[in-house]
């Protein structure tokens, strides 16, 4: 199963595969959690995402956090999905 999800992702094919032009259909309200040390994503996912939407957006960049801040920083994570959740 890894050898599927893993080939895919680094396979030429794939390489130019975007999602970008479908993030202004999205009008929900969008919080973005991101870990500063996130071994996987970039800031600048964050901001295109941030660029792309249609709807209201947050982000919450968290220190000393890795790709998974619900395991990671799992208060800090919590902490501002309930704050995300009660403002909207």
């Amino acid at each position: 199963m890894f050898r599927g999800w893993n080939d895919i992702w680094l396979s030429p094919q794939f390489r130019d595969w975007n999602i970008e032009s479908s993030l202004p259909t999205i009008a929900c309200p969008v919080l973005a959690i991101q870990g500063s040390s996130d071994q996987y994503g970039t800031l600048a996912q964050i901001a295109a995402i941030q660029r792309g939407v249609g709807g209201p957006f947050e982000k919450l960049v968290l220190a000393s956090c890795g790709h998974a801040p619900h395991r990671d920083r799992e208060a800090a994570t919590r902490e501002a999905m309930a704050g995300f959740i009660a403002r909207v």
